[in-house]
């Protein structure tokens, strides 16, 4: 079996290239993909790059070079509900473009003639990382995603991005690369860690929050990995 693991940012693929230790380095397409053998399976680690065309060049190029046969995704996102907070762990159940707005034609924001809103994400990977939640006592929470080529800081349009797509979290990368999966017919999987929201202490600190939040992530993929290839044998 061939797996993929996206990051956008190369802190949210070091803690995993660390565990692994030895990986061949394949350079394609302007970016680097690490090329792991674990348990007689491979596995192919990339950080994509900030937004959506970085994401989705990756994502295909995972899939249609390297022959991943599923993909997960790890990174972080901020909150647009009053439920999540800073630390939380949060997996797509589906996923849209907040920022894809034909709407001058009749179509609902984020939707695209021959396209929908939203794009499901798997559910069996989804199942597996609330096992996986279960055995490490994680508060796993699950919602809606929203993506876009913007880092949005203005309430007034995170309230209406909420509102509009019923979101839990924003980002710039999951969107993109579900509807790459979804196209390809690759089970997918995103999760992200909560960097900011609305109660979150002015004392802060991105830098350290993506440093530890990547370690978290990426002990929570990798036993996802474990599980998915214990299912694959059985």
């Amino acid at each position: 079996m061939k797996l993929a693991i996206m990051g956008a940012m190369p802190e949210e693929i070091e803690p995993l290239l660390e565990f692994f230790g030895e990986y061949e380095t394949v350079n394609y397409a302007n970016n680097k993909y690490y090329v792991v053998n674990y348990k007689g399976n491979e596995i192919v680690i990339a950080y994509s790059k900030i937004g959506k065309v970085n994401s989705t060049i990756t994502a295909s190029t995972m899939i249609q070079k390297f022959a991943c046969e599923k993909l997960l995704f790890s990174g972080v996102a901020g909150a647009v509900c009053d439920s999540l907070k800073v630390g939380d762990l949060v997996v797509a159940t589906k996923l849209a473009q907040h920022d894809l707005d034909i709407s001058a034609f009749g179509h609902p924001y984020g939707f695209v003639p021959e396209g929908a809103v939203y794009e499901e994400a798997d559910v069996k990977l989804i199942d597996i990382a609330k096992d996986v939640a279960k055995e490490k006592s994680i508060n796993l929470k699950d919602g809606i995603i929203v993506t876009g080529d913007q880092f949005v800081c203005d309430i007034e349009r995170k309230n209406w991005i909420a509102k509009t797509f019923e979101a839990s979290a924003l980002e710039m990368e999951g969107a993109s690369v579900a509807v790459t999966c979804n196209a390809l017919n690759v089970p997918f999987f995103i999760l992200r860690a909560i960097s900011d929201a609305a109660d979150m202490d002015a004392s802060f600190s991105f830098d350290e929050f993506l440093k530890t939040s990547a370690k978290i992530s990426a002990d929570f993929v990798l036993t996802m990995v474990d599980k998915i290839i214990d299912a694959e044998n059985k």
